[in-house]
């Protein structure tokens, strides 16, 4: 088992920024390439980013494409999503996920879910 937990969201106002982080716990942290999901209300959850074990690749959404980047810290267990100039169509709550197979850019793709974490931002 991996259990997940995400922190960092909060309220911005549109243009500013936010750093997601996803901390994971349980089985080996490099065994799992990692994913960020988001779902907004009355909608699906979508694909964010994805990042592999060693942080050497990394897939993006085209619509966050430039304006987000993924990371992780293998020695701290810990994946980030650093998100820049946000608008308000990024409000949504955000979810990382793992899984054994990159890119972790689908839900079937995914074994694993944190449980969320609210990012909201004003206009």
């Amino acid at each position: 088992q991996v259990q997940l937990v995400e922190s960092g969201g909060g309220l911005v106002q549109a243009g500013g920024s936010l750093r997601l982080s996803c901390a994971a716990s349980g089985r080996t942290f490099t065994n799992y390439a990692m994913g960020w999901f988001r779902q907004a209300p009355g909608k699906g959850r979508e694909f964010v980013a994805a990042i592999n074990w060693s942080g050497g690749s990394t897939k993006y959404a085209d619509s966050v494409k430039g304006r987000f980047t993924v990371s992780r810290d293998n020695a701290k267990h810990t994946v980030y999503l650093q998100m820049n100039s946000l608008k308000p169509e990024d409000t949504a709550v955000y979810y990382c996920a793992a899984g054994t197979r990159y890119p972790i850019a689908t839900m079937s793709s995914a074994d694993y879910w944190g449980q969320g974490t609210q990012v909201t931002v004003s206009s």
